[in-house]
């Protein structure tokens, strides 16, 4: 093909990839950011200590975050075709990474609340703060410049899961560097979706990094 035909199917995958890659950052980060919230606060001598959700949501996200994401997009289709209606494309798609990096997120944020200096936690407790005022005004925005940083390797990550889903018909960059140059033997196709790939982790690497630092001088 042409490169006057092939670059309108790059203009789609890019906008595939795009929609996978926004549309899990938001789903997968927010729905991680509570998960990881609730592990952090459920562990022993913590906000609201209980054993039994602790050792729970431990075991569930160990069991998801090792499943390497080419099997995983394959084992939560039937739960995918349930809520999307389909069994391939970008919504398909998007579905399986969302979960995937609900897991994943979970631990960066639990990681980076671990991190934080007990005495913060314990000064809030001394003024009277209840467990959702001391996760919403102190923990969170305590550990907001960490954050910003996970969140930053969290989307490079969501981006590799866009490429790795056009290998199952899920649409993006991935599908378009196999069919148009891996299939054809055309490796010009290939690199230039690499290409296409590094730009975008480089930007959001960019910003993750511009972002972190302002809110760390604070």
């Amino acid at each position: 093909m042409s490169w006057s035909e092939l670059g309108p199917l790059l203009g789609q995958a890019l906008g595939q990839t795009l929609y996978m890659v926004v549309g899990t950052l938001l789903v997968g980060g927010v729905l991680g950011l509570v998960l990881g919230v609730a592990l952090y606060v459920s562990r022993p001598r913590n906000l609201l200590p209980n054993r039994a959700v602790a050792g729970v949501l431990n075991v569930l996200v160990n069991t998801v975050r090792p499943i390497p994401f080419i099997i995983f997009v394959t084992a939560v289709q039937p739960a995918a075709i349930a809520v999307t209606g389909t069994s391939y494309g970008p919504t398909y798609a998007l579905f399986a990474m969302a979960v995937m990096a609900t897991f994943a997120t979970s631990r960066i944020v639990e990681q980076n609340l671990v991190a934080l200096d007990p005495g913060v936690v314990e000064a809030a407790r001394a003024m009277g703060a209840g467990p959702v005022r001391i996760i919403t005004t102190v923990l969170i925005p305590e550990a907001l410049g960490p954050l910003i940083l996970g969140y930053t390797f969290l989307f490079v990550a969501i981006v590799d899961m866009s490429a790795v889903v056009g290998a199952v018909a899920g649409g993006g960059l991935g599908n378009f560097a196999i069919v148009y140059g891996y299939q054809r033997y055309d490796y010009a196709v290939t690199w230039l979706t690499v290409a296409v790939i590094v730009v975008i982790v480089q930007l959001a690497q960019a910003l993750g990094n511009l972002l972190a630092r302002r809110v760390l001088r604070r």
